[in-house]
């Protein structure tokens, strides 16, 4: 057995969506969403009134235990530590002073850089704790050493000890890219010194490619920066192949948040476009076994974001590909109700953007034959937010319904519409 197969991978629901680490204590904000106690404590307590992994604005700060979470996690790190105790009884994290050493040994070593006994050693220390990475993070000259060390190496070519190399040095810059105090200097030493790096997307390695998209999404600052990733040779390609039904659960969600980032610039718009990134889209959002929040909420979000381009409103109206004309459409009114605020709010923006803003006919006619009206109506019913109330208002003027006259025979104080 190698060194590397002594990890454990720590299933990704036993992370705090805030500080990465194992949940001690998870509990459960009013949003559904579980965090570690300490960690959703200090996010409150610093007068922040959102749920940080939704924004969705808090109706009660109040936290639930979840036990049964914390039961599985316990049963987990048992497991763990008796796997660990058995294969591995010399792995132990090491101290802040063998992870200095190790770094310095990284540094001088620079011409047998196939060991990975140093950065395993740095990447251990890494999963251990928040502080850990923080203290990595804000090492004088760590960073930049990481960078130049995954540009000297051409994923493309290289044996496998060095594409090891480029995949723990992903793995650590992925880890500890939150606690990176200057995130545009960061960017600029990827997209500069280790630019080639960003081909390693496409060697087919799925947790490779998983870290990969984490530091692009990471590196995509601004409009320079994300063109620059977005133009890398068979990178969007890549990306947009790894967004569909038949990927990894996790490289889909690491997929979709990467193309999220660097979605804004009208030239990579287009490119999305003719990659049929839509047809993929569409094919996900009518997938029952791909109807997670996260998912549907980052298909919407890319949507939206291709609806504010005539080209993108020809594809999501009608393009190549998909089973019926306005299937996507078609999908998006399926989604405007009991999926999350955040879903309901793109979907809204969508349809808005097609049937209001630039009055695509045959966007107009999949609504209605959709059901999409009714559905229009009893979202004005809920507690939504006043840009999405303008915009349903402004989508009923398309279909020329009286909201007053048709919401009548409701009780606008009933409690049994629940939308979301």
């Amino acid at each position: 057995m190698g060194k590397n197969d002594l990890y454990i991978t720590v299933p990704s629901f036993f992370r705090c969506p805030i500080s990465l680490d194992v949940m001690k204590s998870p509990v459960s904000l009013c949003t559904g969403v579980t965090y570690d106690r300490a960690s959703i404590q200090r996010w409150l307590d610093g007068g922040n009134n959102t749920c940080p992994a939704t924004m969705q604005v808090l109706q009660s700060k109040e936290f639930v235990p979840n036990l049964t979470l914390q039961r599985l996690i316990e049963l987990w790190s048992e497991s763990a530590r008796r796997r660990t105790a058995v294969e591995s009884p010399g792995s132990a994290t090491p101290t802040r002073d063998e992870v200095s050493v190790a770094i310095e040994r990284v540094k001088l070593e620079k011409e047998n850089r196939d060991d990975l006994e140093m950065l395993s050693k740095i990447l251990r220390f890494a999963r251990e704790s928040e502080e850990n990475r923080e203290f990595l993070a804000g090492k004088e000259d760590f960073v930049p050493m990481l960078v130049d060390l995954m540009g000297q190496v051409d994923s493309r070519t290289c044996s496998t000890p060095k594409l090891q190399v480029i995949q723990e040095v992903l793995k650590i810059l992925s880890m500890i890219r939150s606690k990176i105090p200057d995130r545009k200097r960061f960017s600029n030493l990827i997209l500069s010194n280790g630019r080639d790096c960003l081909t390693a997307i496409v060697v087919g390695n799925v947790r490779l490619m998983i870290d990969c998209t984490a530091v692009l999404e990471f590196i995509a600052v601004d409009a320079e920066s994300k063109l620059l990733i977005a133009e890398r040779e068979g990178l969007i390609p890549e990306l947009i192949n790894s967004v569909n039904r038949d990927s990894d659960p996790n490289l889909i969600e690491a997929s979709l948040s990467c193309l999220i980032a660097i979605a804004s610039p009208k030239r990579v718009k287009l490119t999305f476009i003719r990659e049929k990134l839509v047809l993929n889209l569409t094919k996900l959002l009518t997938d029952p076994a791909m109807a997670s929040v996260s998912v549907t909420e980052k298909c919407l979000k890319l949507l939206e974001t291709l609806a504010s381009c005539k080209e993108g409103r020809a594809e999501i109206c009608g393009g190549d590909g998909a089973e019926t004309e306005t299937e996507c459409v078609e999908a998006v009114v399926k989604k405007l109700m009991k999926v999350s605020t955040a879903a309901t709010e793109h979907a809204v923006t969508v349809l808005w953007s097609v049937c209001y803003l630039f009055k695509e006919e045959k966007a107009q006619d999949a609504v209605t034959r959709t059901n999409g009206v009714t559905k229009i109506l009893l979202l004005l019913q809920s507690n939504c937010s006043p840009a999405v109330r303008q915009m349903l208002t402004d989508l009923l003027k398309v279909f020329k319904v009286n909201s007053r006259s048709c919401l009548s025979a409701y009780d606008t104080k009933t409690t049994h519409i629940m939308p979301f």
